[in-house]
This record gives C-alpha cells, sequence and structure tokens, in this order.
C-alpha cells in the first residue's frame, strides 16, 4: 500500500497489526528492491553516525569561520558541572546533544541531515540522550528512528522540507515532528500517539521564519536546535498521555505547507528580513563578507 498521509499509515498500523517502523522498513526494502536487513543496517549507520558527531561536538571548542559559533556546548556542559540544569540529567544530555550536533555541522564536520543539516541536532539529541538515560538497546533505537525517518517521507509528500520554500517551520518544525515521533516510539507510545505528538510539535511552531544572519547556518540556527528538541519532549509527553491535536494531523500538514507559502520570500533562508536585517546582524555581514 502506498503511504502518503497519516491517516493512510494509521490504518495501515491498526489493519496490520504492525508498527509504523515495521511497515516502514518493509516499504522501503520493498521499493528499493532490498532486503529488511539492509534497511536497519543504513539506519545503524545513521545512527552511529548520530553519535559520532555527538562525541566530536562535546570535545570541540572550535568556533565557526565566522566566529559566531562553535563554543556554546563546552559553555553549557561547564555550566551543568556545577549548577545541575532544574529539570535534571536529562534534560542536560539533550541540550548538550542537540548544541554539539548543531556546533559540529557548522565546523563542517559529519553530521546527519534529519531531516536538513540546519535543524540536525533536534532528531538525534533526543534518541541518543533518552536511550543513554534509559538504556534502550540498540535495536530499540533503531526501530525509533526508522518511525521518524517515516514521519520525516510522509511530510515531504506534501511540503519541500526547506527554509527557502516554507520557512524554519519545514526544517525544525519537521526535525521536532519526527523526534516527537521517535521519543514516543521509545517510550512505548502507541501510532495514533505517536502521529498526534508530530501534530502538536508542528502546529505549535507554525509560521516559524527563516532569517539567517549574513546568510549562514549559525544565527539563529544553532541555538534553535536544542530549544526544538525540548519542544519535541514536550509534544511526545502530551500525546503519550493521549492529549490528541484538535486539528487532524494531516490538516496540520497542510496548514503547514499554506502557511510558507504566504509567508514573505524575505523571511525564507534570503536573510532579507527578521534578524538578518538587525543593526547588528548588518555589522556581522559586514565585518564577515567586507
Amino acid at each position: 500500500m502506498e503511504i502518503n498521509t497519516f491517516e493512510q499509515l494509521k490504518t495501515e498500523c491498526i489493519q496490520s497489526g504492525k508498527e509504523i517502523f515495521e511497515i516502514a522498513q518493509e516499504n522501503t526494502a520493498f521499493s528499493a528492491d532490498i532486503t529488511i536487513e539492509d534497511v536497519r543496517n543504513f539506519a545503524k549507520r545513521s545512527l552511529d553516525a548520530m553519535k559520532e558527531a555527538i562525541d566530536a561536538g562535546m570535545s570541540s571548542n572550535e568556533p565557526s569561520m565566522s566566529g559566531m559559533c562553535g563554543t556554546d556546548c563546552l559553555r553549557v556542559q561547564s555550566k551543568f558541572s556545577t549548577k545541575p540544569a532544574m529539570f535534571g540529567k536529562l534534560f542536560e544530555k539533550i541540550i548538550e546533544y542537540a548544541l554539539a550536533t548543531s556546533e559540529e555541522n557548522i565546523r563542517m564536520g559529519k553530521i546527519v541531515a534529519c531531516p536538513t543539516a540546519g535543524s540536525c541536532g533536534i532528531l538525534p539529541s533526543t534518541i541518543v540522550a533518552i536511550s543513554e538515560f534509559y538504556n534502550y538497546t540498540e535495536e530499540e533505537q533503531i526501530n525509533a528512528l526508522i518511525t521518524a525517518g517515516e514521519i520525516g517521507r510522509i511530510i515531504s509528500a506534501k511540503v519541500a522540507i526547506a527554509g527557502a520554500v516554507a520557512g524554519c517551520q519545514a526544517e525544525c518544525g519537521t526535525a521536532a515532528a519526527m523526534s516527537a515521533a521517535a521519543i514516543c516510539t521509545l517510550r512505548g507510545g502507541h501510532v495514533s500517539q505517536i502521529i498526534h505528538a508530530c501534530a502538536l510539535a508542528i502546529k505549535n511552531i507554525l509560521g516559524l521564519t527563516c532569517d539567517p544572519v549574513a546568510g549562514l547556518v549559525e544565527v539563529p540556527c544553532v541555538k534553535r536546535n536544542p530549544f526544538m528538541a525540548i519542544h519535541s519532549v514536550t509534544a511526545a509527553e502530551l500525546a503519550l498521555a493521549n492529549v490528541e491535536s484538535k486539528i487532524p494531523p494531516d490538516e496540520v500538514i497542510d496548514a503547514m505547507e499554506q502557511t510558507g507559502a504566504l509567508m514573505s520570500p524575505t523571511l525564507k533562508e534570503s536573510s532579507q528580513a527578521g534578524l538578518a536585517v538587525t543593526q547588528t546582524a548588518v555589522k556581522v555581514q559586514q565585518k564577515i563578507f567586507g
């Protein structure tokens, strides 16, 4: 069955008695003419790359070429070493891992675009941190990652996941939805809870602009990753409590597509409005590019 909507996905899961990741890996294997084991091995390589990016970012203090970013992760680690976070150790891990991955990206290190490079810290930070905290197995992590990938695929069937097309709601919004789905999967959520977590994650940041300073994927992009990672945890916790989006998940994606179409081109990765044209941002751009 071709699945391009959340409703189709939910129906297939209920009728087949299978989890989202099972359907996703079967369909991927069939369409690519490979085995399910091949699909899972590919997911494992992505998971390993996510962990490597976190490790690299956690131990580096190298600034980006612009000098705007690159030192915040170690700064946060230093703070937590003397003053623990109010929300506990898991919160600390998610914040640190999201920053570490995003900073590794702006250093041109190897990351997994999930779904984009600018939003690369959101999904890895939650999967890895939560799995470490609760001792989830590698198999469970792969299941969560495949679930997240299926969510991203369905969203991308309706909306181009690019800041230049639909603003950062499309990039970080989709990443937050994928992260929320992964968290729900790890925590034993069923298909309805998973897709409502996605809807909650996206509908609460509709209209998020893409206005990078100096046209670089640094400000506000890097710090946006830990914010959206925690945002995805909130969506997952609500969904796991059976809080549902009053607007059906597929209609939320329709709303994101419409919002992106109505958004001014100056707020879609062109750096012609918003944060990118503040007095400080203009000075930064002149300093970097002359």
